[in-house]
């Protein structure tokens, strides 16, 4: 039945992959790409999805559910590209053998201009912008959190946690809802912080228990957990399980952290979020299939006007 499951879902990613439309904008004088698939009933909730380093826009498309969460809730989605193929977030500091985009990219003015551009050309909803991303993306919507919660609605990062160049610079306009999504066996951005032990692994990372602890002070929540539940084991196969973690927050200043037990530094989903899986899990660890994290996200976003 998963593998089914799986099968359907690539061919829906497929689908909206050509159904969706790329275009570019200027950006400081810089010349800057991405994709939408826009809906035809406007204005709508938008949904910035920010890609993993060495990947593109597009791999968001064919590798992750948004494209059909988009067509089946009416969303506008953008999946924009990052510079050499990375992101310019908060932290200077990246993996040895990966290069981040060339330097003086101003990733937070180019997402900016995004929202702005399509909020102003009434395709999005000014009350209803969010922002989610993977790995580096991740760190990049927690930048875009921190620099300009003005834009949104609520964020989300994916197996990402924060470090110090990230949090000290981090000052929101006002409290922002946050979802985080890490796996405790992710061999790039340790669940316990510190430096991964794959060799594409950047150091100085917090830990994820630090990083939730972060947006709760800036939200207002307590400290404490105000609720653990484990998730039902939908798939034994892939020798992990999922905990969600919730917080005691003020009304609309939700943080919450989905734990992958024994998840790897992959994105949870019904279909695989690399080209060769089987080479994903021997660097990256295993994905898990018991959520869809694009679906998760969703169900997140769509609570927060």
């Amino acid at each position: 039945m998963l593998r089914w499951m799986r099968i359907a879902a690539l061919a829906a990613s497929l689908a909206a992959a050509s159904a969706a439309s790329a275009v570019t904008i200027d950006v400081n004088g810089v010349k800057r790409s991405y994709t939408a698939q826009l809906p035809t009933k406007r204005p709508a909730p938008l949904v910035i999805v920010l890609h993993g380093k060495t990947q593109r826009g597009a791999d968001m498309i064919t590798r992750t559910a948004w494209p059909q969460v988009a067509k089946r809730e009416g969303l506008a989605v953008v999946f924009p590209d990052g510079l050499n193929n990375a992101w310019a977030d908060a932290r200077t500091k990246a993996g040895p053998a990966l290069r981040g985009p060339p330097a003086g990219t101003d990733d937070v003015a180019f997402i900016a201009k995004l929202v702005e551009k399509l909020v102003a050309d009434g395709t999005a909803d000014a009350r209803r912008v969010f922002v989610a991303g993977i790995s580096n993306g991740g760190a990049m919507a927690m930048t875009m959190a921190c620099a300009r919660a003005d834009l949104f609605a609520a964020a989300a990062s994916v197996i990402m946690n924060l470090t110090d160049e990230a949090a000290v610079t981090c000052h929101p306009s006002r409290p922002l809802p946050m979802l985080l999504m890490n796996g405790t066996a992710d061999l790039l951005v340790p669940y316990g912080g510190g430096h991964g032990t794959s060799y594409f692994a950047a150091d100085g990372f917090w830990s994820t228990d630090e990083t939730l602890a972060f947006w709760r002070r800036l939200n207002g929540c307590e400290t404490d957990d105000a609720e653990t539940t484990d998730l039902p084991d939908r798939a034994p196969a892939d020798h992990s399980t999922v905990t969600r973690i919730s917080s005691r927050c003020p009304r609309g200043h939700d943080v919450v952290l989905y734990r992958v037990n024994h998840g790897g530094h992959r994105v949870p989903g019904f279909s695989p979020d690399a080209r060769f899986p089987k080479v994903a899990a021997g660097l990256l660890g295993p994905q898990n299939a018991d959520i869809d994290a694009a679906e998760t996200i969703w169900t997140f976003f769509s609570r927060f006007p």
